[in-house]
């Protein structure tokens, strides 16, 4: 997972979108945009969201959802399995750190396909990445195997990194996964490479 960045220019924000539970018209207008702002990749796993998958507008602290506190910084959209996993850990996992920490990626390490605190000391930083399963070895092995796979077809093609993700972009979006683990293993800005 990398620092998620919020827009201070958003649509939510400008059209002054509220979330309204079972409103699925307005509701829909809100994911749409935030699909489009996250470039179509779960804010969690930073796994594509394809049109088959089930995704949901997490609301990160759900004690603010159905309040006036709740908005737009509290959105994210995740996939359905990881927004109901965490569902009903909220309480078992505080303090916690706010993915739109500055500091995020400072204190939530990549470390070759797993995640990890930079100082065991920082309570929130591993309360976040227990709470929304960053650890999963389940996760992190698809990780770790795609950062593998994409390392062995780039020197098969003989392509540079960059080059080899633009194409992969290029030709089938669904083909890239796991943003930040792409740009600490290979060294390129492929959040900036996706239009």
């Amino acid at each position: 997972m990398r620092r998620v960045h919020k827009n201070d220019n958003s649509e939510i924000i400008t059209n002054n979108l509220n979330y309204i539970e079972g409103n699925s018209n307005n509701n829909l207008k809100i994911s749409k945009i935030l699909y489009h702002e996250q470039k179509g990749f779960c804010c969690y796993t930073e796994e594509y969201l394809g049109r088959a998958d089930a995704r949901d507008i997490e609301h990160f602290n759900p004690n603010l959802k159905g309040t006036d506190k709740d908005s737009y910084l509290n959105w994210f959209l995740v996939k359905h399995q990881w927004n109901k996993e965490k569902a009903t850990k909220w309480e078992n996992f505080q303090p916690i750190l706010l993915p739109t920490d500055d500091h995020f990626n400072d204190r939530i390490i990549y470390d070759y396909g797993d995640y990890r605190v930079s100082d065991s000391a920082d309570k929130r930083a591993q309360n976040l990445i227990s709470l929304i399963k960053l650890d999963d070895l389940i996760l992190a092995e698809e990780r770790k195997k795609y950062i593998r796979r994409k390392r062995e077809e780039i020197q098969k093609f003989g392509e540079s990194a960059e080059d080899f993700f633009k194409i992969l972009i290029d030709a089938d979006i669904k083909q890239i996964c796991y943003l930040r683990a792409i740009r600490e293993e290979f060294k390129i800005n492929i959040w900036e490479m996706i239009p």
